[in-house]
């Protein structure tokens, strides 16, 4: 399995949003999903977690509709500890 792979399967679809959506689409992020997780996508889990980060300020958007880091934004544990560090070359 591959670090992509074990993020996705083992890390929360809200874990995984922050970490990702400041860096990928939320298509890029989706595709991530049917590829690895399908679950989460037939259950529309990822589309109301982002829908609810925003609204929770955890995520916003800035003047030119990118994705960027809310005022409650906080790093997911798995990214603070490099969890999957050695995995990522």
């Amino acid at each position: 399995m591959n670090p992509l792979e074990m993020m996705i399967i083992n890390e929360s679809v809200e874990d995984i949003l922050l970490f990702f959506s400041l860096k990928s689409s939320y298509p890029s992020i989706d595709s991530m999903y049917v590829r690895f997780n399908f679950e989460v996508i037939e259950k529309n889990e990822l589309w109301t977690t982002y829908k609810r980060l925003l609204d929770e300020g955890k995520l916003a958007k800035d003047d030119k509709g990118n994705i960027i880091k809310g005022p409650n934004w906080k790093e997911p544990e798995f990214s603070r500890t490099k969890k999957y560090s050695n995995l990522i070359e």
